[in-house]
């Protein structure tokens, strides 16, 4: 994927990093990234995903954008409430980086279609906020052989790991799946939502941009992925702890 002018002066942070280079960007501009859910996890994601010259995103939500939502989900504003959140967020992926192009899925990703949507893509990043939804693309992505890169978030704590257990890590073993680390959907009510318990909406910009960031970090090759390993954020400590988990069976 040749890189015009332009595009080499807009990615120029990005081309001078030994660990991106030239051809860390090409593969940015090659790659193709599904976004599950334009909300508060969402929109860093995207607006990052864009900035950093991936060449295609894809978002998934069925959802439309309420007053109440921009708290937190920074890629929609005034303006655009009571518009589909696809709308909106392809929008604003137009007004940052029009070298990227948006493919609008505006529905609920579900056991339906949720093969056909991950298929589609090299790899996925899921903002969702139900345990459904998780569950549901975690199992697609483990049968299509996708790397996927989730997120979550409650008050003022997060997580955020990456699955890949269709590949192996250096000593041969495969990496865990996302069932190794929450073996079963917490029962219904047990987990409140954002709308009943509340969230801090700085907390989902610094859980997005980190997603955006392990995203990009999957495509170039660079650092240290974060297969194995389940990255914790208490914000209201300002403290990360990281825990490490195995493939089970």
């Amino acid at each position: 994927m040749k890189l015009s002018e332009t595009e080499l002066e807009r990615y120029a942070r990005h081309i001078v990093l030994h660990e991106v280079g030239g051809p860390g960007q090409q593969k940015l501009k090659a790659a193709r990234v599904l976004v599950v859910g334009a909300g508060g996890l969402g929109s860093p994601a995207i607006a990052y995903l864009a900035a950093a010259g991936v060449g295609t995103i894809g978002i998934v939500d069925d959802d439309r954008v309420s007053l109440s939502n921009l708290q937190r989900q920074i890629i929609h504003d005034t303006g655009a409430v009571g518009e589909a959140k696809t709308a909106s967020a392809a929008r604003a992926v137009a007004r940052i980086n029009p070298h990227v192009k948006v493919e609008v899925h505006n529905l609920r990703l579900d056991v339906d279609n949720a093969d056909a949507l991950v298929a589609g893509y090299d790899i996925v990043a899921d903002g969702s906020d139900n345990f459904d939804t998780r569950y549901c693309v975690a199992d697609a992505c483990e049968r299509a052989g996708k790397v996927l890169v989730t997120a979550a978030v409650g008050q003022f704590e997060a997580s955020l790991t990456t699955l890949k257990p269709h590949q192996r890590d250096a000593a041969g073993v495969s990496y865990p799946r996302y069932r190794d680390l929450f073996p079963q959907k917490p029962p219904p009510g047990l987990v409140p939502t954002c709308a009943e318990a509340g969230i801090l909406g700085a907390l989902t910009g610094v859980i997005g941009s980190m997603q955006a960031l392990e995203v990009i970090k999957e495509i170039t090759g660079a650092g240290q992925s974060l297969a194995g390993r389940l990255l914790l954020y208490d914000s209201g400590a300002a403290r990360f702890e990281e825990i490490r988990y195995r493939r089970q069976a």
